[in-house]
């Protein structure tokens, strides 16, 4: 009775590992994985130059509000000197 039993169990292995690589086996997987990266990388890249480039505009309004108050604040003194 065991040597029937690891007789069909090695049978089902054999199956197993025939259909696995019927159905794409290893290679299917790498190329699977490959594209799910590619496809990673090229949002993640979209996604830190859509924040650059939002960093960049904040920090841009940022300085030109600092040198508007600094002009504003040298404008009286300016007009004091005169």
């Amino acid at each position: 009775m065991e040597t029937v039993a690891l007789i069909i169990s090695i049978i089902a292995l054999i199956i197993a590992i025939v259909a696995y690589s019927r159905a794409g086996g290893v290679a299917d997987l790498r190329k699977r994985v490959e594209a799910l990266t590619d496809a990673g990388e090229s949002i993640v890249s979209k996604a830190s130059d859509s924040l650059r480039d939002k960093t960049a505009d904040v920090l841009g309004k940022v300085e030109d509000a600092v040198r508007g108050e600094e002009e504003a604040k040298e404008e009286p003194k300016t007009s004091q000197k005169k």
